[in-house]
């Protein structure tokens, strides 16, 4: 792995990741990049931190949000550079792990505005309180309360009378 030379700025070292962000942010492509950072504001809560227009002046070249302690950036779908939306691609593989005080008043605030809901909130085997929607944009997004900790032989357990139960289902 290539060795890289710490950057100056204004006589002082720049730090490789920079201050406030993870190692890892995720990056999304968005149909409507504006109609999404409005309805990731208000339904969870997204500080706004930049928002570089794209060349006709609506259109968002590059957004950066903050949801919690962290931040998501993402833009309009470029399809002619290699990103498309959920949209376009019929689809995403992608879920998003959301943290909340209330798990039940997110989830409900996020189908009222507009949100399809993949998996109903319930109690799940792992220790959580948890429901999956899909955004009106594409992106799932599995919305969650910390319930209980699970120590790993009964998370095992539970997992083992978990997969019995969908096998059931069939």
């Amino acid at each position: 792995m290539k060795n890289t030379k710490p950057r100056f700025s204004s006589g002082t070292q720049v730090e490789a990741t920079p201050k406030g962000y993870h190692s890892v942010t995720p990056y999304l492509s968005i149909k409507d990049a504006g109609r999404a950072i409005d309805f990731y504001k208000r339904v969870f809560g997204a500080q706004e931190r930049l928002r570089m227009p794209g060349p006709d002046g609506k259109s968002v070249m590059h957004a950066e949000l903050t949801i919690g302690d962290s931040i998501i950036m993402l833009s309009e779908e470029m399809p002619q550079f290699g990103t498309k939306s959920p949209s376009t691609l019929n689809g995403t593989t992608v879920n998003f792990a959301f943290y909340v005080q209330n798990a039940d008043a997110m989830f409900k605030k996020a189908v009222d505005a507009g949100s399809t809901v993949i998996s109903p909130m319930e109690d799940r085997f792992y220790g959580d309180r948890a429901g999956i929607i899909q955004d009106p944009f594409g992106h799932k997004w599995t919305i969650a309360t910390h319930i209980e900790d699970v120590p790993m032989e009964e998370l095992k357990k539970r997992m083992e009378a978990q997969g019995a139960k969908m096998g059931e289902k069939k």
